[in-house]
């Protein structure tokens, strides 16, 4: 059979433009591969359109607007994942502009569909302390994947790290040795050194030393992996911190809201540390964030939550009746005159 237009160009973006010439990482490639994912299963379930007869006059701004409309209801997408996807959308369409510029109307109308705006007073989700500790408390230690899934879910609070990040964790990341430390690679290949609290560092060293992972031919293994040896995926670690999140909302269910995930991880050890009164600067640190105006959201919501606190605490007790002033020409005539 041959290949549509679509899957050409497609196959030529993800593999070589992107990893070749622009060199973007291998996890904003996924990202990019995810979301084409998404739209081939959109076209082919929602639109009747297979995915090997998918061409790109098929691909108009109707059908981009649908897909985006279908990840907001249907799958539950926030407006950050939403825009996500599109900006992917976007990029391959710019370089369809000069690989098959014959479509290059096509593809400006869709690159016309605007991203939509967030609400800058909207809450960070995130979790309470005592919804973190219920869900710690789950795994079964009696078991050797009880023990790895509590070490995972540990590190994945305590450094505040992407889900990326943890699943990329070699054992030569890990730093026993005070001052005890963890060695996270982020967006765009930079990395940053977090310390460990005491209790990670204990629970990290107990499970090194109980895979012999402290020898010297382990350093470059990764640090959680599956049966078969392999590292976890960023699937594997949502499936894993799913299924005690839902053992979790047995037991407190007023606790742990509908959506726990990896990144609401990280959301919660953020929100933890400025409620502690931790300087913004090493929150930013902590997170890897470049700019200090990404890590100010968590000082926003903060305040937000302390002000509608606040107001459902808050008693009026000025009286009821308030004398009609602008009526009462002696009064306002005293206050004119009052100090001159």
């Amino acid at each position: 059979m041959k290949p549509t237009d679509f899957a050409y160009h497609l196959t030529g973006y993800l593999s070589k433009y992107l990893p070749g010439q622009v060199g973007v990482s291998i996890n904003t490639v996924k990202s990019y591969r995810d979301t084409f994912s998404l739209l081939l299963r959109f076209c082919a379930e929602k639109c009747g359109i297979p995915v090997e007869k998918l061409s790109l006059p098929h691909l108009n701004k109707d059908l981009i607007e649908n897909f985006l409309s279908f990840l907001e209801s249907e799958r539950g997408s926030c407006v950050s994942t939403r825009n996500q996807r599109l900006a992917a959308i976007h990029a391959f369409f710019r370089y369809l502009q000069v690989e098959a510029p014959e479509n290059i109307y096509l593809y400006q109308q869709i690159l016309s569909v605007h991203f939509k705006r967030k609400s800058k007073t909207s809450a960070v989700a995130h979790l309470s302390l005592d919804a973190i500790q219920n869900i710690l408390a789950q795994p079964d230690v009696t078991t050797p994947n009880g023990r790895r899934d509590l070490v995972l879910l540990s590190v994945l609070y305590d450094t505040g790290a992407r889900v990326q990040e943890i699943a990329d964790l070699t054992v030569r990341d890990i730093r026993i040795d005070n001052p005890a430390t963890i060695k996270l690679t982020g967006k765009g290949g930079k990395s940053r050194t977090v310390p460990l609290m005491a209790q990670t560092k204990s629970l990290l060293e107990m499970y090194i030393k109980e895979r012999s992972l402290d020898k010297p031919s382990m350093q470059s293994c990764p640090l959680f992996y599956n049966r078969v040896k392999e590292k976890l995926t960023r699937a594997g670690i949502s499936y894993i911190l799913d299924k005690y999140v839902q053992l979790a909302r047995l037991m407190a269910p007023l606790h742990i809201p509908d959506k726990v995930t990896p990144h609401i991880f990280r959301h919660s050890k953020a929100m933890h540390l400025l409620q502690s009164g931790v300087n913004l600067v090493y929150i930013r640190d902590l997170l890897g964030h470049i700019d200090i105006a990404t890590t100010e959201i968590y000082a926003r919501a903060d305040a937000e939550m302390k002000r509608k606190a606040l107001e459902n605490a808050y008693h009026n007790l000025a009286p009821q009746d308030v004398p009609a002033w602008q009526k009462d020409e002696t009064l306002l005539d005293w206050l004119k005159n009052l100090g001159t």
